[in-house]
Formats: structure tokens, sequence, C-alpha cells
């Protein structure tokens, strides 16, 4: 099922330059078929949830998360963290947000770059226009605490936001005490103007429409079996270093970035390259708290597994009905025309029978019942450690409860 989607900015993206209102002559009328891949483009690809977790249901059973680790890594994070506190009430859907400088994609579209990436424990990630840092965050909980996550964003106000978003799920997020996280490190500068010297990649994405001239560059940055994904030329593209010179190339949907903002030189005539963050070494101190760490998490497994308990797994989330929606429709907005157009579901047929044996059932379900509140295990087991409070506070990082 389909959500209401409105597509097409007052600069006239979202819609094909044919379907555009021409001066003097009638607006074209778009079919049924385009105004999906208009949606897809956009997002509203699956319905809104109530919550993250809605979300992510939505998310799975549309096919857009499809392996366990996103799946995790997506529940882990809440996508309304990320939003300002008065545009909130849209986290859930399935739209891109965009206020001033800071840009959220739609979650189908990082879904499907998350799945894409192929992300594995200990590898090396680049985010060109890392933005609010909700990808990278996400990013840096499969990472774990021995990969690399740098982001490159031209936005300085948007590297602040990030780094106080950043902060807030360090500080306050249970989720942070359930992964290995390997933190983003944030960098101004235009992700054109990377300078020549710095370190290949294991997997790399770019959040802004790439054109075919800056296809090579974007290669660059990849090391020999990694990974890259990015808007080429209106598609999300999956590429892959098979050799020094061998590229495997997957065309994974349409979609409609913002371009590139193409480099401004200095007075000089000279770029402004950009220096990545240094791929540093951590101190044995550091080292010793991620290995304590990982112990007491394996003690608190074995624990739990002996007493049928879940351990530092998700509290099982109180189960929601599934209710048949309404036919909907789709409309599309084409600078000032608007054309509505009915994209046709299976669940439509017989729609108000459903409906009605769907009531009889759910009239005979027993109440819902809320989960009890989670219960950071982690936390729990480091403060009753014998140890003084300044060693165990370092290893629960200075969070707060």
């Amino acid at each position: 099922m389909f959500t209401a989607a409105a597509v097409g900015a007052a600069d006239g993206r979202g819609a094909p330059r044919s379907c555009r209102s021409r001066p003097g002559g009638p607006v074209s009328r778009p079919s049924p078929e385009y105004c999906l891949s208009v949606i897809l483009k956009m997002g509203g690809a699956v319905s809104a949830g109530e919550d993250n977790d809605e979300l992510i249901d939505n998310l799975k059973e549309a096919q857009y998360i499809r392996t366990e680790l996103v799946e995790q890594a997506f529940r882990a994070i809440d996508r309304a963290d990320y939003y300002l506190e008065e545009f909130k009430e849209n986290a859930y859907k399935d739209l891109a947000w965009k206020h001033g400088n800071i840009h959220l994609s739609a979650p189908c579209i990082y879904s499907e770059v998350m799945e894409a990436l192929d992300l594995q424990p200990g590898l090396s990630f680049l985010n060109l226009g890392s933005g609010t840092g909700y990808l990278s965050s996400m990013v840096g909980l499969i990472l774990g605490p021995f990969g690399v996550n740098h982001g490159v964003e031209l936005h300085s106000d948007v590297i602040e936001y990030a780094r106080q978003k950043l902060d807030f799920f360090i500080r306050t997020s249970d989720s942070f005490d359930k992964f290995d996280f390997c933190e983003p490190s944030f960098v101004t500068g235009n992700c054109l103007e990377i300078s020549p010297d710095c370190s290949q990649y294991d997997r790399v994405y770019c959040g802004a429409g790439v054109q075919k001239e800056h296809e090579e560059y974007m290669k660059s940055l990849l090391k020999v079996g990694g990974i890259l994904v990015m808007p080429l030329e209106e598609k999300l593209t999956k590429i892959t270093r098979t050799g020094p010179s061998a590229w495997e190339t997957k065309k994974i949907l349409a979609v409609s970035f913002a371009p590139l903002i193409q480099p401004c030189h200095s007075e000089s005539g000279k770029s402004r390259l950009v220096q990545l963050p240094p791929l540093a070494v951590r101190s044995l101190q550091d080292l010793a708290r991620i290995a304590i760490r990982a112990t007491i998490k394996k003690v608190i497994r074995q624990e739990t597994v002996s007493s049928g308990g879940n351990g530092l797994k998700n509290t099982p989330r109180a189960k929601r009905r599934r209710v048949r929606r309404r036919r909907m429709e789709t409309i599309v907005f084409l600078d000032k025309e608007v054309f509505a157009s009915r994209i046709s579901s299976p669940s439509d047929d017989n729609s108000c029978e459903d409906l009605e044996e769907e009531q009889r059932e759910e009239d005979k379900a027993p109440p819902e019942t809320k989960p009890a509140p989670p219960v950071n295990f982690l936390r729990e087991k480091v403060l009753s450690l014998p140890l003084p409070d300044p060693l165990k506070y370092y290893l629960l990082y200075y969070r707060e409860k």
C-alpha cells in the first residue's frame, strides 16, 4: 500500500521536463506507472509508522530492509532524534525532509543504501555529504570499535548539528551499550576537493547526485574489493571495485537527489583541499575498555541464556494488530497543476468484507499488553563491580543513565 505523496518542488525538480508546464501549453498528464516511479524517487514507498519500530516493520514488509544487521541498526537509532523538535511528527513517514541546510533522505532510500553497502565489522567507511550523521551513526553500529567512520559535509552548521546529535546518542541511548560503536568523525569541506594523498576506503557513499564527469573521481576513493554507492544520473548505483582497473556496476532504483555543489576556488585560483581525519591508533587504555566491555557482555549473555532471558537483545515490543488500509489516492503536484491518479492495490478487492472479518477477529483477541521498560544490563553490571567510581564511569564512557 502506498501513502499519499506530494512531489515537485518550487525549482521544478521531481518530474521529467516533458511533464512540466510549458508556456502557453497544457500540462501533459503522466500515467499511473509514472506516478509510482515518482513516489519511489522521492519516498513514500511504504506506509507511515506510529513510531520508529513500526516504520522499520513497514520497510521490512516492503523488502527494503532484508538483512538482520541492517534491521538492528535501524531499530537502534530513532529517526526522530535527528529531526528538529517542531518537525518530529513527520519523522516516521517514508519521505525526505529538508530544513535550511539540514536534510534527511527518505527511509526507503537509506534502507537500500545500507543493504547495498554490505557492511561488515572492521571496514572503513567514507560518507560524502554526511549531513545530520544519521546514516553514519547507523553504519558505526555495524563497523564496531575497529572500523573507520569518516564523513565530509559542505556546511559547517550541519557539521555542528551532526556532532550535537552524535553526542546526544552516545550520552543517552541504551543502544550505545548494546553495540560496539565506531564513532564517526566529520570534517567540513567540498567532497570533490579531497586531498589526492588521502587513504582509500572499503565502503563509500555519496548523498548527492553525481554527474558522469565525476564518476572516475568517486571510484578513486575506493579500495580494491570495495563498494561505492551513489546516485549516478538519476539512478542509485552500486559499483564494486573487483581489481585495480576492473569494476562491476549495478543500478538499484530510480532516485531524485540534489546535485553535487561544484567547488568554489579561492582568489588565488587554487582549490581548498579537504584533509580527511588521520587513521588513528587506539590507546592501550581504550583497547582495555573495549575488551572489558566485551567480556562483560559475554558474561551477561551466558547468564541470561542459562536463565532463559534475552540479555542484551532488544526488549520484545508489543504486537500491533495489522489493520488493512482503506483505498488511498496518490496525488502528484506538477508546478501549479494537480494530477490525481489512483494506484490500485490487490487489497482493495472485497475491502469491506475483509474489514468486517478483521473487526470480528479483533473483538475476540485478548487486550494488548505493553512490555516492561528496557533494562541496560551492561550498565547495571558495571555499576555493581567492586571498582572505584572513576573507573566505572570510564567503562561507561561517562554516559548519563
